[in-house]
């Protein structure tokens, strides 16, 4: 059996809000007319949070890519659409415990309700599963309060990919991980879940590519040299034998006819060649069996290997993140301590103010302002009392969910793999 698939992601910046993301309409027609031009097979695209967008994706591609699913979640959808040439049977969507903050109305990323979303794709007769995703922004590279969402959702996805392996033969995720590959974020996610990044260079760019329309130039006049963060991992089946014979970024000149770009992110497409290696019936159904009992065996016992002097331990990699990510964890943990401390201040000092206003009256031409001044009062009085219970312990609960299913798998890893305690 040969299994030859085309699979795109790509981040389309549909943001639904004037001057935001900019010749929307014009990309998503754009977008439309190159997915429907036959070259893919399975699609994975990000950041489709209109309605509309998503309507006419998938009205524009129904003749090559006639099965479509999105994922509904959070408030204004998680902007995850995944178009495919072959039927989707089933999908499931995992949303995170951890993904931002509500009162960040610029960043938005909880509004979406993010999270991993899977589709069973059925290709001649195998189940291929798709994983769509895109992790919480970065917004900072100097400040980022995000580090330790990313890396939960990171680790939180792993887990669900492996969870979720079943009888596919092929997994694939695809989608904006907003991570590089120096990144811890990467790191978790590629070393956790034991699949394969598709890209063999180290001079990929998919966002502020110097080609890119909407790359905008520094205070020297110069454009930046750009970053690696849409990605496509995968992992086959025993029984199959997977091979990557192209990847490339097919999207990087301008839209036929405009000015612009696609979208301010690059699209990236790789090309898949899956193989069955399963014995001849004349080996018999012994050796398939034997095959499948070793494999189970090795799950948990897995064996370091290198194909270069340049390739680590995967197993000693796995430990390494996972010490980083638990010690991130743990400096998160005080933080939201600091927090709950600090809110808690904030509303005793303001309602020691608001009981003054209460107990004696406006001065004489100050009762409006007296009045707004209480309401004022009142609302941040009761964002930090929210903000110092309810949502630190949801914060609280969310990573500590993650730090501890960590220190269980480094648990695992030490006791079956026989690697020894820090």
């Amino acid at each position: 059996m040969l299994l030859n698939l085309s699979i795109l992601t790509l981040n389309v910046w549909g943001i639904p809000f004037p001057f935001v993301s900019k010749d929307r309409e014009e990309r998503i027609a754009a977008i439309g007319l190159e997915l429907s031009s036959g070259k893919y097979d399975i699609v994975s695209l990000q950041e489709v949070w209109s309605r509309k967008d998503c309507e006419s994706l998938k009205n524009a591609t129904e003749a090559t890519l006639p099965y479509a699913h999105y994922f509904y979640s959070g408030v204004i959808g998680s902007g995850l659409l995944v178009l495919s040439k072959y039927p989707i049977i089933s999908s499931f969507f995992h949303p995170w415990s951890v993904n931002g903050y509500f009162h960040r109305i610029q960043h938005a990323d909880w509004f979406g309700g993010k999270g991993v979303g899977l589709c069973r794709i059925l290709v001649d007769k195998h189940v291929v599963h798709l994983y769509n995703t895109h992790l919480h922004a970065e917004y900072n590279n100097n400040n980022d309060d995000y580090k330790t969402h990313r890396v939960i959702q990171a680790f939180d996805t792993a887990q669900f990919i492996r969870a979720t392996r079943g009888d596919s033969v092929l997994q694939i995720l695809a989608g904006d991980l907003n991570a590089q590959p120096h990144d811890l974020t990467y790191k978790v996610l590629l070393y956790t879940s034991k699949m394969q990044d598709c890209c063999a260079s180290e001079n990929i760019v998919t966002n502020e590519y110097y080609k890119n329309s909407y790359t905008s130039t520094n205070r020297s006049g110069k454009k930046p040299l750009g970053v690696h963060i849409d990605h496509i991992f995968v992992r086959n089946s025993e029984l199959f034998d997977l091979s990557v014979i192209d990847y490339e970024l097919p999207l990087t000149d301008p839209v036929p006819g405009q000015s612009f770009s696609y979208s301010d992110h690059e699209a990236v497409l790789t090309k898949l060649h899956l193989r069955d290696v399963r014995p001849s019936a004349a080996e018999g159904e012994s050796s398939i069996l034997n095959n499948l009992m070793k494999n189970e065996r090795h799950e948990n016992n897995e064996v370091c290997q290198t194909s270069s002097k340049t390739d680590e331990c995967h197993i000693s990699r796995r430990v390494a993140v996972l010490h980083e990510s638990i010690s991130l964890c743990e400096s998160s943990l005080d933080q939201l301590n600091v927090d709950r401390i600090f809110y808690y201040s904030v509303g005793v000092i303001l309602a020691f103010i608001l009981v003054v206003f209460l107990e004696y009256p406006a001065p004489l031409g100050f009762k409006t302002f007296y009045i707004i001044l209480k309401f004022l009062i009142s609302g941040i009085l009761m964002f930090c009392i929210f903000m110092g219970s309810v949502w630190n312990y949801m914060e609280l609960n969310g990573i500590l969910s993650g730090k501890v299913a960590m220190e269980l798998m480094l648990r695992s890893i030490e006791i079956f793999e026989n690697v020894p305690k820090h």
